[in-house]
């Protein structure tokens, strides 16, 4: 009798647990295989790489355009480059995506995906250091 009180008691909770669990897989699978993400950091790498600020601050998030004294200057000056993706990770409306020598962390806002940070460096047991932050 107490054996079986026990399986009834786990059942409520874990049958909850396991499907907010498999939701939250199910929906962090779906989102890192939205192409925009690596597309808006992509087209922002390229942008700054090749000298067009203008186009690469208009993808920044911004409160990132604002950190930069002239965005269009100091964008291009930081020396970012586009590169081959070597991962992209999506928790709801903020992702990660790393490239050759560089990672970018972006916001989803109503108008799309906005990079928030880039230029950024992991530091051991420390949160990235990044050239443009907001």
């Amino acid at each position: 009798m107490g054996i079986r009180a026990a399986v009834v008691c786990l059942r409520p909770v874990t049958a909850p647990v396991a499907a907010l669990v498999t939701a939250l897989v199910m929906t962090g699978c779906a989102s890192a295989r939205d192409p925009s993400v690596a597309a808006t950091a992509q087209r922002f790498l390229s942008a700054a790489g090749d000298g067009r600020g203008g186009a690469a601050c208009r993808l920044l998030a911004p409160e990132a355009a604002r950190s930069l004294d002239d965005c269009e200057k100091d964008i291009v000056s930081i020396g970012l480059r586009a590169g081959t993706i070597r991962g992209v990770e999506v928790w709801g409306n903020e992702a990660r995506v790393r490239v050759d020598g560089d990672t970018l962390f972006l916001h989803r806002f109503p108008d799309g995906w906005r990079v928030r940070a880039a230029g950024c460096r992991p530091r051991p047991d420390q949160p990235y250091e990044c050239e443009v932050r907001t």
